[in-house]
């Protein structure tokens, strides 16, 4: 699949508590084979599947099974541990939409997983129309249960016309241009222009700092154009992201990868503790073994800097 890898970046690892946005397709599945993603673990955050086009199966280790469909969301939280697949769905024929991860904070990341999925209401505003997934965007709010403050919402902007989005100015807000042309323009809480009006490059996520309290949003004339806004507040714990796991430590990684090696038995000898990614139905496709560590230790990653 065509994957773009828009977080982390070398200069920033974060914004509010998202550590990751994977912004996949739009693909031709005859092409492609589609998204096929065996059964994989997750430690220590919570991931958000959005989609735009296709239908994609999701399946996990809390018993949890659904298609994820346009227009809805399925919020995954790995906690101590979790393990999933990811399959489109055989009537699919083009597969487009965006991934995302979000750190947990140190007093949570140890707690149970859990799924959740909603179908937010598209709020209809001048300008155009706003689906919030989780958290709370432009004044509406999911009821997803998301832990810990991380917002994430979907705007689409009639062709030629503005989206005015108020923020919290207590976050940080990345956007991402999925489609159409997009300039945009932010204000700071007295109402005063915080910056020129700055033309979204296509496929990009461009980082609003906390202290903003709105944007505009400007389509260029054509088809119109679809944004993806995410956010919370500035996430002030060094986290450490190696393969599918959140951690703290380079030996808690390597806690990580030997525990779920064992589990699914492509490391000899036992699981060193409880175990924490299972059980889970048996799959044809099987699971997906962890890639080889590094040779060095893996070292944190903040705010505002990639990995050192």
């Amino acid at each position: 699949m065509t994957v773009r890898r828009t977080l982390p970046q070398r200069t920033r690892s974060l914004i509010g508590p998202w550590c990751f946005v994977d912004h996949f397709g739009p693909d031709d599945v005859s092409a492609n084979g589609g998204m096929a993603v065996p059964r994989h673990p997750h430690t220590g955050l919570a991931t958000v599947t959005l989609l735009f086009s296709g239908q994609v199966l999701h399946r996990d280790s809390t018993g949890f099974t659904n298609t994820v469909r346009p227009g809805e969301v399925n919020l995954m939280i790995a906690g101590r541990g979790i393990s999933h697949s990811e399959f489109s769905t055989p009537d699919t024929t083009r597969l487009h939409g965006i991934q995302l991860w979000y750190a947990l904070p140190d007093d949570l990341r140890h707690g149970p997983p859990e799924a959740q999925h909603h179908v937010p209401t598209p709020e209809i505003r001048p300008g155009g129309t706003v689906r919030t997934y989780v958290g709370r965007i432009a004044g509406a709010c999911s009821p997803i249960d998301t832990r810990t403050p991380a917002h994430a919402a979907e705007a689409l902007i009639n062709p030629g016309e503005s989206l005015d989005l108020p923020l919290d100015p207590n976050c940080e807000h990345g956007l991402l241009l999925d489609t159409g042309s997009v300039s945009l323009t932010a204000w700071e809480a007295d109402g005063v222009e915080a910056s020129a009006r700055t033309a979204l490059s296509p496929g990009a996520l461009h980082y609003l700092p906390a202290g903003l309290s709105g944007v505009r949003l400007h389509a260029r004339p054509g088809p119109g154009a679809r944004v993806v806004i995410v956010g919370g507040p500035p996430f002030d714990e060094d986290i450490v992201l190696w393969w599918n796991f959140v951690a703290r430590s380079h030996a808690e990684i390597v806690a990580y990868r030997t525990q779920w090696q064992r589990e699914i038995g492509a490391e000899p000898g036992p699981a060193p503790g409880p175990e924490r990614f299972g059980p889970y139905p048996s799959e044809p496709s099987g699971a997906l073994p962890a890639p080889e560590l590094p040779n060095a230790q893996i070292r944190p990653r903040t705010r505002a800097r990639g990995q050192q």
